[in-house]
């Protein structure tokens, strides 16, 4: 561990940010040269004293979790994040690690939305990260772990997942959820994790078994969706779609018309806050 090449590092990083540039009000008055070390201890879901620590040189080593999450903080690039694990005593990241570090284009266009629920996707349907609004409209994803982190796991193991959409939408939702990842595995691999993915699921879904048993492959989206709150009933949206160039993640940014009653339903869902289904919903997969 190279104490005094990361602490220059993550300075430096902290430093070359604005607030604007990670969602934040910039506000009067102030005198830090991009971010404050708070910020970044916040985005990074850490302690301040920890983060402070860590610049001061005086710090524990990180590990690869938390190196991860100070990567996404400060939207660095795959060479930039391989180069901070290095400097902290840590190979570059294993192939699971790399795939779910976000992609900080996608990221600086999500910060900027903090009025419409929007939210980042793995090619595996994981929900690496989303905003207050997609907080509200569907609970806490990206802190689930393993393969429950999959809305395509979700979707074919857990009931409650499938009360984010409507109970006609559920069998072609199920069709496009398996063709989504038809893609996934044909670009990956069977020895990839999304083979490990349609190992589990052809042992705990017969449902996704017959299916996968179709060969449908295609990233199906539809330009409109419906999704159901538990207080505020079906919401009927607007898709936008944002793909990485290698199409491993996309920003979904769901929208409605002005003075529409799913632009009003936004409206209330922003007042009402977080507010998680009891057995927590799947994020929102593509649909055709």
């Amino acid at each position: 561990m190279d104490r005094a090449a990361m602490a220059d590092f993550l300075r430096r990083r902290r430093e070359a940010l604005r607030p604007e540039d990670v969602g934040f009000n910039p506000g009067p008055r102030r005198r830090t040269q991009g971010l404050r070390r708070e910020e970044v201890a916040s985005l990074a879901v850490m302690s301040t004293d920890y983060y402070t620590r860590l610049e001061q040189r005086r710090g524990p080593q990180p590990s690869e979790q938390m190196l991860a999450s100070l990567a996404r903080a400060l939207r660095l690039t795959g060479d930039e994040r391989d180069y901070l694990f290095r400097v902290a005593g840590h190979s570059a990241p294993d192939a699971v690690t790399a795939a779910t570090h976000v992609a900080p284009g996608l990221l600086r266009v999500m910060d900027r939305l903090d009025d419409t629920p929007a939210l980042i996707l793995s090619n595996l349907g994981e929900a690496l990260v989303q905003n207050r609004l997609a907080d509200a409209l569907f609970g806490d994803r990206p802190s689930r772990k393993g393969l429950a982190r999959s809305s395509t796991y979700l979707w074919f193991t857990d009931p409650a997942s499938r009360r984010v959409y409507p109970e006609r939408d559920h069998d072609r939702h199920s069709r496009s959820q398996v063709a989504n990842l038809r893609v996934a595995y044909g670009s990956m691999g069977a020895r990839s994790r999304a083979g490990d993915l349609v190992r589990a699921l052809q042992k705990e879904s017969a449902e996704f078994s017959d299916l996968w048993e179709r060969h449908e492959v295609a990233k199906r989206f539809e330009a409109r969706k419906t999704l159901v709150h538990p207080e505020l009933g079906e919401i009927e949206l607007d898709c936008q779609s944002l793909f990485t160039e290698d199409q491993s993640q996309i920003l979904l940014v769901l929208t409605a018309p002005p003075r529409s009653e799913g632009h009003e339903k936004l409206r209330l869902l922003s007042v009402l806050g977080r507010n998680r289904f009891a057995d927590g919903p799947a994020a929102p997969q593509e649909t055709h």
